[in-house]
C-alpha cells in the first residue's frame, strides 16, 4: 500500500522484479525485489548495478538572480560552481539546524538544478526566491537512473558516450545515450565510481531496458533502492530522515541537528555568511550534544535499524543503519552517540531485538577511507 502522489515511469519494471512500490518522498519506490539483495550489493562493489532514484526531487532555479537564491538557501557559494560542475551542500533553518542536503548542478550561467531528498529543500528554495528575478520549477518528468560500480565507466564508454572516462568527479555532461537526450553526472551514493543518468520520463523505460540487456554480459544488474543502505553504511553517507533527523532523539538531543554534530560542517564554503541560519550555525560550534560516529560489531549479525546503543548498561545512543559485508568481512554501522563515546575503541553494546551484540566505536568510512574508488581518474 502506498500513499504516493508522484509517479515513476519505471513502476512496471519494479513490479516485474517483485516490488510492491513502497512510498518514499511521495513516489512509489522499489524497497524490495524477488531476489537476493546481497547479489545486488556485490554487483555494485565488484562490477556495477543500476537503480531508480527518481524519488529524489529535482528543482530548477533559473534566471538573473538564480545564484542569489542558491547562496541564500544553501551553504555553498553558488558562483564558485562552474557550469558543468556540481557541489554537495546542506540547508539550514533559522536556528542553524539541518533541514536537508542536496547536490547543486550548475547547468548554465543563470541556471542551476538542485537535487534533494525528503527534506524541505524545495520550500527553502521557494522562500529564498521571494522578490527575486528567478523561476523555481519542480521537475518530476526528469527521471534519475543511478549506475554505480567499478565497471560503470567501461560500460558507458562501450555505449559510445563521448569523454565519459575523462568526466571528473562531481562534473556532468549533456549528451546522448542510445539516441536519447540525457545529462550524465559523475556522482552517486555508494562509495564507488558511479554516474547518474538524468532522462525524460518517456525515455526512462527504454534506458532501463537497455541497461538490463546490454549490461547483463558484464554482470551489471538492476538493484533495489534499499541496497543503498548496505553501501552507504560502509561509506559514511548519511540519509535523511534516518541518520540526520529527530527520528531517534535521546537524552537532551531535542531540537534538530547541527552540521557540527553530523560531521557535515565541510559543506559550508569557507568564510561564507548570509545563508539562512549562518549566524546560529557558527555560534553552535563546540556545543555538540552528540556525534555521528561509526560502530564495529562482533559477529555477523548486523545492527537493527534504530537499535539502542548501550554503555555500562545505560542507553547512550542509537544505531541508525547497520550492515555485515561478506565481501569486506566486517560488521559495521552508523550511530548517534555522546561526544565522549565517539572515540575509537570505546566499548559499547548494540541492543538488537534478537540479543545484545558487543561493539566498539570506530571512525568512518569503513570502506575505501581515502575515497580513491569514487574519485578515480581515467
Amino acid at each position: 500500500m502506498t500513499t504516493s502522489w508522484r509517479f515513476s515511469a519505471l513502476a512496471s519494471r519494479h513490479r516485474a522484479l517483485g516490488s510492491a512500490l513502497e512510498d518514499w518522498s511521495g513516489m512509489g519506490t522499489a524497497w524490495s525485489y524477488d531476489k537476493d539483495q546481497e547479489q545486488e550489493y556485490l554487483a555494485i562493489r565488484t562490477k556495477a548495478g543500476f537503480m531508480d532514484v527518481s524519488g529524489l526531487k529535482k528543482v530548477h532555479v533559473v534566471g538573473p538572480h538564480a545564484f542569489h537564491v542558491i547562496d541564500r538557501a544553501t551553504t555553498r557559494y553558488a558562483d564558485k560552481i562552474k557550469p558543468g560542475r556540481s557541489s554537495y551542500a546542506t540547508m539550514l533553518n533559522d536556528d542553524g539546524k539541518f533541514i536537508d542536503d542536496c547536490v547543486i548542478y550548475r547547468t548554465g550561467p543563470n541556471s542551476y538544478m538542485v537535487v534533494h531528498g525528503a527534506g524541505a529543500g524545495h520550500e527553502q528554495l521557494t522562500m529564498a526566491a521571494m522578490g527575486r528575478d528567478v523561476d523555481i520549477r519542480f521537475d518530476d518528468n526528469l527521471h534519475d537512473i543511478s549506475l554505480q560500480g567499478p565497471l560503470a565507466v567501461d560500460f558507458l564508454e562501450a555505449q559510445g558516450v563521448p569523454g565519459i572516462r575523462d568526466l571528473a568527479y562531481f562534473a556532468h555532461t549533456q549528451t546522448m545515450l542510445w539516441d536519447k537526450p540525457v545529462m550524465i553526472s559523475r556522482t552517486g551514493y555508494t562509495g564507488e565510481r558511479g554516474y547518474e543518468i538524468f532522462c525524460r520520463a518517456q525515455d526512462a523505460a527504454d534506458i532501463w531496458d537497455a541497461l538490463a540487456d546490454k549490461g547483463a554480459p558484464m554482470g551489471i544488474i538492476p538493484t533495489r533502492f534499499t541496497t543503498l543502505d548496505l553501501l552507504r553504511a560502509e561509506s559514511y553517507l548519511l540519509f535523511y530522515p534516518y541518520d540526520n533527523s529527530d527520528q531517534y532523539p535521546f537524552e537532551n538531543e531535542k531540537g534538530g541537528d547541527t552540521l557540527w554534530e553530523l560531521g557535515l560542517d565541510f559543506t559550508v564554503s569557507k568564510g561564507k555568511t548570509g545563508f539562512r541560519g549562518a549566524e546560529e550555525h557558527y555560534r553552535l560550534q563546540g556545543k555538540e550534544r552528540f556525534k555521528i560516529y561509526g560502530v564495529k560489531l562482533e559477529g555477523t549479525t548486523p545492527a537493527d535499524e534504530g537499535a539502542p546503543l548501550l554503555k555500562d548498561g545505560k542507553q547512550v545512543g542509537v544505531v541508525t543503519v547497520g550492515v555485515y559485508s561478506s565481501l569486506n568481512k566486517h560488521n559495521v554501522g552508523i550511530a548517534r552517540m555522546p561526544v565522549d563515546c565517539a572515540v575509537d575503541g570505546t566499548p559499547m553494546v548494540v541492543q538488537n531485538a534478537g540479543g545484545d551484540i558487543p561493539c566498539v566505536a570506530h571512525s568512518m568510512p569503513f570502506y575505501d577511507p581515502d575515497k580513491k574508488r569514487r574519485t578515480a581518474k581515467g
